[in-house]
């Protein structure tokens, strides 16, 4: 499971040409699942970022996690995190996790930070074309793997 974080001051979901989802500070999330993960993944992953300390304190350092700040997310599927280029310039995304689980998965993570962390959480359109936008604040973007515990 990879999920790639990005601190934002704003950051919008957009589908057919409609804001579906939309946040002021916090984290745009991009996630994406492979075959092998399973819920613990998502569990490991979901403490990660709720603990993740990418924030300033009063010291200008960072030190606060986005529980401390009170913050939003809004956590977006991205199977081509997994997109492999190393046979040519095309990605290959048989890495990637078939749709139906994944999305499950990516289900559940949003369950866990809004219930287990009380991380208000937002979603994208899972399978959809989606546009987002997003005015990152830093910036700061980290990435994030489970199977890196």
């Amino acid at each position: 499971m990879r999920i790639l974080v990005q601190r934002v001051k704003q950051s919008s979901c957009r589908v057919n040409y409609e804001i579906i989802s939309e946040i002021n500070n916090g984290f745009l999330l991009f996630t994406a699942f492979t075959h092998t993960d399973t819920i613990e993944d998502v569990k490991y992953l979901a403490k990660k970022v709720a603990n993740l300390r990418v924030f300033e304190d009063e010291y200008n350092k960072m030190s606060k996690s986005i529980k401390d700040m009170n913050y939003e997310i809004l956590n977006i599927s991205q199977f081509t995190l997994y997109g492999d280029t190393k046979k040519g310039n095309r990605p290959s995304f048989t890495k990637a996790m078939v749709p139906t689980k994944a999305k499950e998965l990516y289900l559940e993570l949003t369950s866990i930070l809004n219930n287990e962390y009380n991380i208000k959480t937002k979603n994208g359109e899972f399978g959809a074309y989606m546009d987002i936008k997003l005015i990152n604040d830093g910036p700061v973007t980290v990435m994030l793997e489970s199977k890196e515990k």
